[in-house]
């Protein structure tokens, strides 16, 4: 690198916004969740209602997918399906999503 000129900010994943309604707090959440080494994009999904109650926003590891995993977004009676591409496996993802949501 030349002399003077400053290193290039990390590398940081992004969020897609393809839809116009989301759990309240997940955007946050994700933006967070974007700046974690090996996330490359994540993207929120169907949102539907569910059966129990969340008082607080979680986001749960379901099932992998070809290049990461789905995640179910909860928060009051609402559930909504995150998609994540990524190179972390299952348990640092859970690890990295408990370190954005204790924040």
């Amino acid at each position: 690198m030349a002399p003077g000129r400053k290193n290039p900010p990390p590398p940081k994943g992004r969020v897609v916004l393809n839809h116009s309604t989301h759990i309240e707090g997940l955007i946050v959440t994700l933006e967070r969740l974007a700046t974690i080494d090996g996330i490359t994009t994540l993207t929120p999904a169907v949102i539907s209602p569910g059966g129990g109650r969340s008082p607080q926003l979680t986001l749960r590891v379901s099932v992998p997918i070809i290049g990461g995993f789905k995640l179910i977004a909860r928060k009051g009676k609402s559930v909504q399906e995150v998609f994540v591409i990524t190179s972390l496996e299952k348990v640092q993802l859970e690890q990295a999503i408990q370190q954005v949501i204790h924040k």
